[in-house]
């Protein structure tokens, strides 16, 4: 199903509210690494937004998404008082974390593997 217009302004919006929460929260950079929003999903009646959070050189990112998780009610509370005059209601905050970048990095290795695999190769010829 595709995402509508609405849809896409309130996943906007609460993408751009939550990165400053996070920065007011100390939330963005945290033990030694940095936390960023990659990307927030609103389900089509607007009722739940998932945010999916991109970790950059923490260890144990899996434990550190579990500490945001217990803090949603807190976060969406902060994020109600950002948007209550924008919103009706205030979706319910899911947290995921987002293995793009881990995906990227992996996808580099495997390109630098084949091209080292064929230098020799054509060395030879």
């Amino acid at each position: 199903m595709q995402e509508t217009k609405r849809q896409r302004q309130v996943a906007q919006l609460i993408q751009e509210e939550m990165s400053m929460i996070f920065q007011k929260e100390g939330i963005n950079v945290i033990k030694g690494g940095m936390i960023s929003i990659a990307k927030v999903m609103v389900t089509p009646d607007l009722l739940e937004a998932r945010i999916h959070l991109s970790f950059f050189q923490i260890e144990h990112p899996d434990v550190l998404l579990e500490e945001i998780k217990a803090k949603t009610s807190e976060l969406r509370g902060a994020l109600g008082n950002k948007l209550r005059h924008q919103l009706r209601r205030i979706p319910e905050l899911q947290f995921f974390l987002d293995d793009t970048l881990d995906y990227v990095f992996k996808m580099e290795e495997l390109f630098r593997q084949i091209n080292a695999d064929k230098k020799p190769s054509s060395d030879e010829d």
